[in-house]
């Protein structure tokens, strides 16, 4: 782009590298916070959100359990069931579930301790709800089955009302002294975060697979950078220009000084999957922690994205696609941890704003429902065991909102979150600055992180 006025200088510059944010503003740098876990231990939490609401039916089936077997899944789903010998086993305790058969690297992982799968979560309002409490009009998330309302709910933690921060920025914000003097901020974009990266004091960077992004005819050129370091720090007297000028500048030091880390840092000899989008904003991810110590960042949080899951028709071929995606991406980036030396230290975690209706559509697909499981994935996982209750999958049983198979949760996102929270190095007393309804449930610790 040819910028010819100070006008198009601030468009561009604004629309290059304003997503890169600012790591609240620069005295935040060496502010301490009572939250902080203290320490100089690193930690990392890796959130991948399968946009769309991916069908948790048909990702972790029950094959031979205490509660049920697969005849009675067989049943509810019709067209869509998996066959048997297609699903890949693993066992929790003496049940048997299966997998599904696009999950072989997650199978290994499950298999070899590093993963564990949380059955049945879902946003609530609080914990006891079934059927019938749902039909009487007990309390629940607002507007249910909306994709952009239960989006910026499993982002925020808030089922009702709304809040401009997500608890992904509210969980930097309470660990910031851990990154005081930090030289990038600590939580990172890499696909187009909602909420979940929006803190009080801390906002995202936004890194895409090919690195941070500067200001257009700068890269690769001292001169010019040089001349527009000048144009943002010159001071005219207008407040609007200068606050942008201000995020113009931190966004584009922070993207010169990532870009320069990563061109010199070390390099990464795990094999990602070509073609595959998830694994292309893993492996930067992957990048990002092995600078992590140049970076002065004892703690970040990242965010990626896989869309597609919105599986109206078509399922089985759709799904089969996606998964295909999901399972050798999450494998790859968990080895690459292990190459880093960080594997216990990052723990990766899936998360999708529902899950599916148990009972197909008539276009071979399922429509909006409500809870689903998800995988989490990391050295310090309690792996090869599933935490939660394993609905039973009965059209209009106990937990069957709708009667079409929309489960409702047994377990909520809140708690989830707080879990994953409190291995971040936030202590239980302070979980409620960052999760508003934790006090609603019993249990904030699900026990699934070492």
């Amino acid at each position: 782009m040819f910028i010819k006025s100070r006008r198009d200088f601030l468009k561009a510059g604004l629309g290059s590298v304003t997503a890169l944010g600012t790591f609240g503003s620069m005295s935040k740098f060496g502010e301490m916070n009572a939250f902080a876990a203290g320490g100089g231990n690193y930690q990392a939490l890796v959130c991948i959100f399968l946009a769309g609401g991916n069908d948790g039916h048909n990702t972790v089936i029950p094959i031979s359990t205490a509660a049920q077997g697969i005849n009675l899944y067989q049943s509810a789903r019709g067209n869509l069931a998996l066959p048997q010998a297609s699903l890949l086993p693993v066992q929790n305790g003496t049940d048997v579930y299966g997998l599904h058969p696009k999950l072989t690297e997650m199978q290994s992982l499950y298999n070899s301790g590093k993963a564990a799968i949380l059955t049945n979560v879902g946003m609530l309002v609080a914990p006891g709800l079934d059927r019938q409490s749902y039909l009487n009009g007990a309390a629940v998330p607002a507007n249910l089955f909306s994709h952009s309302d239960q989006t910026n709910q499993w982002q925020t933690t808030v089922p009702n009302g709304l809040i401009g921060t997500g608890w992904g920025g509210r969980l930097a914000d309470a660990v910031q002294a851990q990154n005081a003097g930090a030289a990038f901020p600590p939580v990172v974009d890499a696909s187009g975060c909602g909420l979940f990266c929006t803190g009080n004091q801390n906002f995202p960077s936004t890194v895409p697979p090919g690195g941070a992004l500067q200001i257009s005819g700068t890269q690769n050129n001292t001169a010019r950078q040089q001349g527009m370091q000048s144009l943002l720090s010159f001071d005219n007297g207008l407040k609007l220009v200068q606050s942008a000028n201000g995020i113009v500048s931190r966004g584009n030091t922070y993207a010169n000084t990532l870009n320069g880390l990563l061109a010199a840092g070390p390099v990464i000899n795990t094999v990602f999957p070509a073609g595959n989008g998830l694994a292309a904003q893993l492996k930067m991810v992957a990048r990002i922690i092995s600078v992590r110590a140049q970076l002065g960042l004892s703690r970040q949080i990242f965010f990626c994205t896989l869309g597609g899951f919105d599986t109206h028709s078509s399922q089985l071929a759709n799904q089969d696609a996606l998964l295909a995606q999901v399972s050798p991406a999450v494998a790859a980036f968990y080895n690459a941890t292990v190459e880093l030396g960080v594997d216990q230290q990052v723990t990766t975690f899936t998360s999708s704003e529902f899950g599916r209706t148990l009972q197909p559509n008539s276009s071979s697909g399922t429509d909006h429902a409500w809870a689903s499981h998800h995988f989490v994935v990391g050295g310090a996982v309690k792996g090869g065991a599933m935490y939660g209750n394993f609905p039973v999958l009965a059209l209009g049983g106990q937990y069957d909102a709708t009667g079409g198979g929309a489960m409702i949760p047994t377990t909520s996102v809140t708690q989830y979150a707080a879990t994953l929270a409190q291995w971040f190095g936030v202590g239980a007393p302070n979980l409620p600055s960052i999760f508003p309804t934790i006090g609603n449930f019993p249990n904030s610790n699900l026990g699934f992180l070492a």
